[in-house]
C-alpha cells in the first residue's frame, strides 16, 4: 500500500492522504489459447450498455503477435473484481496498416473513451504497420462490434509530418474541451516518438538535442466529427516532457482523462534505466505509474504532477514476466463511492488491479508523493 500525501504547487497546506492499494491479479494468459500464449495485458475499461464492466485487454500470440480481446469483470460479494469472464475478440489485424514484417500484425495497447453513460465508445489503440507503430481508431455502439476509423491523421507540426514518426499512448478526452483556437473540440493525449522538433527553437537544447518521447496534446474540430468528416489533429502542444528520477528515460499517456471536480485527471507512464531498442534488450527498464492533475477549462495547464511514482514494480507479477519490473495503467473504473480502480499491464504478461481511495469529487488534493 502506498500513502500519497495531498500537495499544492502554490505552496504547503494541509491535505487528505489517499491510499493506493493493489487489489491483485485478475487475468493471466491461458497457456490453451494460442491467441493468448504470450501474455495478457495492457487493456482497455469501460461500462457497457448493460452497466456491466469490461475489459479489452491486448492479447499477444507467438511471435509478438497482437489480438484485442473482450471480457467481463467479474466482482465479489463485496464489490471488488476477483477475475474476469473471456467473451472473445474486439479486434484482430485485417487493415492493411495493421500488418508488418516483423511480427506478422499486431493490434495493441487499446484505450476506450465513452462518449455518454453508455455509448457511443471510441478506441484508441497502436496498429503496428509495416513502418512502425502509429495510432488507429474504432467505434462502437456496444464494445463487441468495432468500426475501423483507420489511422489518426495530424497536420504537420513545424515542418514536422507527424504520420512519419512512431507514436503510442493515444487517449481522448470524453467531452468536448476549448481549443486553443477558443472553438470546442475532441481532444487527444498521444506520445510522438523521436523526431518531434522541440517548442522551443531558440533554445541549447532544441539545437544540441531530439525531444524525448513525450506527452502531447492535439485537437480536432468538433463540427468535423459531428458532420462525420475525415478529421485531422492539430494545434499540437507539448505537455509534458520526462523528469529526472523515475520517468527520466520517456513518458506516455496511461488512462484516458477523467473529470475530477473542475479539473482532469490523467494517470500516465514514466520508465527509467537504460532503453535500447527490442523487447529482448529491455532487461534493465522499468515502467512505473504517475498523475497528471490538467485544468478543467485548458488541459494544456498542467496544475498538479507526481514527484515520485504513485504505483511502482513490487510484487513478483510486476516484476517477473516477458517484460521485467513493468506497472502500465491503461483503464480506470470510478466506482460509486468516489474510489478508482486502476487496471494495468504487470511485468507485459498478466493484469492487476489497484485502488486510489477516494478521490475528492469537489477539489483536487492528489498528487505531489513527497
Amino acid at each position: 500500500m502506498l500513502t500519497v500525501v495531498a500537495h499544492d504547487p502554490q505552496g504547503p497546506h494541509e491535505g487528505v492522504p489517499e491510499q493506493v492499494q493493489r487489489l491483485g491479479t485478475i487475468m493471466e494468459p491461458d497457456p490453451a489459447d494460442p491467441r493468448e500464449v504470450e501474455g495478457v495485458l495492457n487493456p482497455a475499461t469501460a461500462r457497457g450498455p448493460d452497466g456491466q464492466l469490461y475489459l479489452l485487454p491486448r492479447l499477444v500470440g507467438q511471435g509478438n503477435y497482437s489480438r484485442i480481446g473482450l471480457a467481463r469483470v467479474c466482482f465479489d460479494h463485496t464489490g471488488d473484481p476477483v477475475g474476469v469472464e473471456r467473451l472473445g475478440l474486439a479486434l484482430e489485424p485485417e487493415a492493411p496498416y495493421e500488418f508488418n514484417p516483423r511480427t506478422g500484425g499486431g493490434v495493441e495497447d487499446p484505450r476506450v473513451t465513452a462518449f455518454g453513460a453508455t455509448g457511443p465508445y471510441v478506441m484508441t489503440y497502436t496498429a503496428f504497420g509495416p513502418h512502425g507503430p502509429r495510432i488507429a481508431w474504432a467505434r462502437s455502439e456496444d464494445l463487441a462490434h468495432w468500426q475501423r476509423l483507420g489511422l489518426v491523421r495530424f497536420s504537420p507540426y513545424r515542418g514536422c509530418d507527424l504520420s512519419t514518426l512512431d507514436n503510442k499512448d493515444a487517449v481522448l478526452f470524453p467531452s468536448p474541451v476549448r481549443a486553443p483556437n477558443g472553438r470546442p473540440a475532441l481532444a487527444m493525449i498521444h506520445r510522438p516518438g523521436v523526431g518531434m522538433p522541440h517548442p522551443d527553437r531558440a533554445s541549447l537544447v532544441s539545437r544540441r538535442t531530439t525531444l524525448p518521447p513525450s506527452i502531447w496534446i492535439s485537437y480536432a474540430p468538433l463540427m468535423a466529427m459531428q458532420a462525420h468528416q475525415r478529421v485531422k489533429f492539430g494545434q499540437h502542444h507539448l505537455l509534458a516532457g520526462p523528469r529526472p528520477g523515475w520517468e527520466h528515460v520517456k513518458i506516455g499517456a496511461g488512462t484516458p482523462p477523467v473529470r475530477v471536480g473542475d479539473h482532469w485527471l490523467l494517470l500516465y507512464h514514466g520508465v527509467s534505466g537504460a532503453l535500447v531498442e527490442g523487447i529482448e534488450q529491455q532487461q534493465g527498464v522499468r515502467y512505473s505509474a504517475g498523475a497528471l492533475v490538467l485544468d478543467g477549462r485548458d488541459p494544456r495547464h498542467v496544475l498538479y504532477r507526481t514527484r515520485k511514482a504513485l504505483l511502482a514494480p513490487e510484487t513478483a507479477e510486476e516484476c517477473e514476466g516477458v517484460v521485467p519490473r513493468v506497472v502500465f495503467p491503461t483503464g480506470l473504473d470510478v466506482r460509486t463511492d468516489g474510489a478508482l480502480d486502476i487496471y494495468y499491464g504487470m511485468a507485459d504478461t498478466r493484469i492487476g488491479v489497484a485502488r486510489v481511495d477516494p478521490i475528492g469529487r469537489q477539489r483536487i488534493d492528489l498528487a505531489q508523493a513527497a
